[in-house]
């Protein structure tokens, strides 16, 4: 009797890409045993000892000779235990315990226990979306993970217990969890963060201000004071008066958060806020891995909100400049010996800064004096280069309050969702302006697009920006992002375009903060 080849489908991840593989398993006169072949990392090489395991445990024994299982295309790595499923009903349909011609047109995702129930594997989500993406239009899934599994739409959800309920529902014994289940995308109340409302600021109206112009471009932000000033509240509250994240953005912002080990209910709405710690390493900022995993970093994870970089020049320079890339194109390429993956990066970066060490520098009015030297003074600050500052918007300087109100009224300061009010209108007239293009807010637009003629601004109106670039006072990158931030500024203004004010508003938010 020849031997029978079945197969069945699951997914390769590399970061958040995912390719199909077919597992094929196939019976052979020899001493039992089971082998995995086809780049396994050790976690799916294991896979051997909990297929056999889970089956028995589920009284699905398997034939007794051994079980070759080849994951193909062989060249390609593969890692993690979310082939267990593919693996344990290839073998079994080996075995003649199920029919193998019902495995075709559906992957199967999920790590096998002991006993042989079914666990939910690293970055489902973004599985179940390489899967639609190749074709696929169902996949079976652990029943505890069919909620996010069915958050992409157009796909039909399997949910199964375990080994032994994925074998009934081919066998056709008895219906899974949820054969068909509908996909309802959440309102704005989804998976809520909670945030700082900016009415807790005080003393510090002109910053909020700029808080806003930044979130209605979606522009960097750089913030430079003494301990105290509000710089970290002013961080933190940024996010709460961002738009909610639209479909498409909120889909690849839940599929980043699936590649961590919390199952999702429902799709990340709310813009992400990621502050690492100044001890983090570039593998942490940017992304990394070793072998052939790949694993996203903080600026993926905060990809559609806000990077916030604390204390920023105590950060390893070398760690800061790996953002520089980034910033600019919205995207990590991470290479490495074996693998190469490209990950989203679409950041509002917003970095703070003391500025010296003992964070004391420029402010006489107060009893604590600065004892730093000026050079001291210089070399603090220069660890933050000037290529990644010059791709920084909007530079603020802070001042420590000198005082605050006796009483608890807030006086005239809005709150977030008053300030988010304004940013979304002029997120929809920023939108309306650039129908038609493949950019949605002000911050995505080329300086080449800006300076055509059909966005170009009067020479009159660009004078003062003309001067400064004439003289060397900001590069062309940076008269770019002054024109970004002025149809920002007129957007929130209801201008048509801008004008002498925006623009000069806009250099004026450029030129201070970190230089």
């Amino acid at each position: 009797m020849s031997a029978l080849v079945c197969r069945a489908a699951s997914v390769s991840l590399t970061g958040l890409e995912g390719e199909i593989v077919t597992v094929e398993a196939a019976v052979s006169q020899q001493l039992p045993g089971m082998a995995i072949i086809g780049l396994p990392d050790a976690a799916l090489a294991e896979a051997k000892q909990r297929v056999r395991t889970a089956t028995a445990q589920a009284g699905l024994q398997l034939a007794d000779r051994f079980i070759t299982v080849n994951l193909s295309p062989a060249s390609l790595p593969k890692h993690g235990s979310g082939f267990d499923l593919a693996i344990a009903l290839a073998a079994l349909a080996a075995s003649r315990k199920l029919p193998a011609s019902r495995l075709d047109g559906i992957a199967h995702l999920g790590e096998l226990s002991l006993s042989g129930g079914l666990r939910r594997p690293a970055g489902l989500l973004s599985a179940v979306i390489a899967a639609r993406r190749h074709g696929f239009s169902r996949v079976m899934v652990p029943g505890d993970s069919a909620d996010e599994a069915a958050l992409v739409p157009g796909i039909e959800v399997i949910a199964v217990e375990g080994i032994a309920h994925a074998v009934a529902w081919y066998r056709g014994e008895r219906r899974a969890l949820d054969l068909r289940r509908a996909v309802v995308l959440p309102g704005p109340g989804s998976r809520r963060e909670e945030v700082r409302d900016l009415s807790e600021v005080v003393g510090q109206p002109e910053s909020v201000e700029a808080l806003v112009v930044a979130a209605a471009g979606k522009h960097h932000v750089s913030m430079v004071g003494p301990p105290g000033a509000g710089k970290t509240l002013l961080a933190t509250g940024l996010p709460s008066i961002l738009p909610e994240l639209d479909d498409d953005e909120a889909l690849e912002a839940s599929s980043i958060a699936s590649l961590g080990g919390d199952p999702l209910t429902a799709l990340v709405r709310r813009p992400p806020f990621e502050s690492p710690h100044h001890t983090a390493s570039s593998a942490s900022i940017v992304g990394g891995g070793t072998g052939n995993e790949v694993r996203p970093g903080a600026i993926t994870r905060a990809c559609h909100g806000v990077l916030f970089i604390d204390e920023a020049p105590e950060f390893n320079r070398s760690v800061l400049d790996a953002l520089r890339q980034p910033l600019e194109t919205g995207r990590v390429e991470i290479h490495r010996a074996r693998v190469r993956a490209t990950m989203p990066a679409k950041v509002q970066l917003v970095l703070a800064a003391n500025p010296c060490p003992c964070g004391n520098a420029g402010a006489p009015e107060t009893e604590a004096k600065c004892r730093c030297t000026p050079h001291l003074r210089y070399s603090y600050m220069q660890r933050i280069s000037g290529p990644l500052a010059d791709r920084i918007d909007l530079r603020l300087s802070l001042a420590r309050v000198s005082r605050v109100l006796r009483d608890d009224q807030r006086g005239g300061r809005q709150d977030s969702r008053a300030l988010r009010a304004r940013v979304e209108r002029a997120r929809r007239v920023a939108a309306k302006r650039l129908r038609g293009t493949p950019w949605r807010v002000n911050s995505e637009v080329p300086g080449s697009w800006l300076r055509s003629s059909d966005a170009r601004l009067a020479r009159t109106e660009t004078q003062v920006l003309d001067r400064a670039l004439e003289r060397g006072s900001i590069t062309l990158r940076g008269y770019d992002r002054v024109l970004r931030m002025a149809w920002s500024i007129a957007d929130l203004s209801d201008e048509v375009k801008p004008g002498r004010k925006e623009i000069a508003s806009a250099l004026a938010y450029r030129g201070g903060g970190l230089s």
